[in-house]
């Protein structure tokens, strides 16, 4: 007897800060437009450049905001999820425009240390100051939410124009102070590094999501090693474990619990169990007896089984199915 299937999301799942993401937003690109003025007033090529970097990145966070509207949409029969994935296709995105955009400055240093060109270094230390200031706002805005991986990827983007500016407001003193224009150029190069770095982490993320891979923070063995203990388990098999969003995490498996009538016990020893490792979406099926088998010879023995249960007035032995789901807020 299979009890109905079951979809349900929680609702109340945070979402991503869409307000503070507006702003950001909003601060960025009103940034680019100083800077690519400044740039070209200053006769420096570096904000010209970081200007770009900042069209880019001013891009990435209308995806950003784009597909975090898009996840709000409520699941349906189609889209049994909703569109939460959206999210992480997002991340994904960003983290692959934050490794072409660290290429790209990395090429125009490794440029512009064979061709320096004159900077008005005056123009380009109050430039720069500004966007550091901007990009500072921007990050504390982001900071403490960055928790989902759309939002980390925005996070990421600000943090590299931050980082940027800090490198940018340091060449303009080196230049100021010793007229050594190289200073920019190789600054932008280590400050790139550091950009590639997360932007690899924030694509090994999303990929995982993405192939349903079990979520760092947990390992399958500990599961298993805790199903096991429940009271009841006799056995567990078939368990997975993958992430659908940030902050959701969901586990399918079947276990061995021979004693029917411990059947609802144990399934709230199971959510339990695997509340306490973070994991919120529980799909479990009990089962009377472990193993399946298939074909006709498998049939014709539950048959007999079946026909000796009826004969002995115990019943029919059969498979149960344990639905559970629970979600963690």
């Amino acid at each position: 007897m299979t009890s109905p299937a079951c979809v349900h999301v929680d609702r109340r799942l945070a979402g991503p800060p869409l307000g503070r993401l507006r702003v950001v937003f909003g601060l960025t690109f009103l940034f680019m437009v100083v800077e690519a003025v400044g740039g070209w007033l200053a006769g420096s090529l570096a904000l010209l450049a970081d200007a770009g970097h900042m069209l880019t990145d001013v891009g990435a966070l209308g995806l950003t905001l784009l597909t975090a509207w898009i996840a709000r949409r409520p699941a349906d029969a189609t889209k049994t999820y909703g569109y939460v994935r959206w999210e992480i296709l997002a991340a994904l995105v960003n983290g692959a425009a934050l490794f072409g955009i660290a290429a790209l400055v990395v090429v125009e240093a490794i440029h512009r240390i064979g061709h320096p060109s004159a900077i008005r270094g005056g123009l380009f230390l109050a430039v720069a100051a500004t966007g550091l200031a901007v990009n500072a706002v921007g990050l504390w805005l982001l900071h403490g939410e960055h928790h989902h991986l759309n939002t980390r990827g925005a996070y990421l983007h600000i943090l590299g124009d931050l980082l940027g500016s800090v490198g940018a407001v340091l060449a303009a003193v080196i230049i100021l102070l010793t007229g050594w224009t190289l200073a920019d150029p190789i600054i932008s190069i280590l400050l790139s590094l550091m950009i590639l770095v997360g932007a690899w982490r924030l694509m090994r993320e999303s990929t995982d999501v993405l192939l349903e891979a079990v979520p760092g923070h947990i390992a399958l063995p500990e599961v298993e090693r805790r199903l096991n203990a429940v009271p009841g388990v006799a056995a567990v098999h078939d368990l997975h474990v993958w992430t659908v969003t940030s902050g959701m995490v969901a586990m399918s498996g079947h276990a061995v619990v021979p004693d029917l009538a411990a059947h609802p016990e144990v399934l709230e020893r199971i959510r339990g169990t695997l509340a306490q490792l973070g994991i919120g979406h529980v799909t479990i099926q009990l089962e009377a007896r472990e193993g399946c088998e298939d074909g006709a010879g498998g049939a014709a023995k539950a048959d007999r089984a079946e026909k000796a249960d009826k004969a002995d007035g115990a019943g029919v032995g059969q498979r149960l199915l344990g639905h559970s789901h629970d979600h963690a807020h």
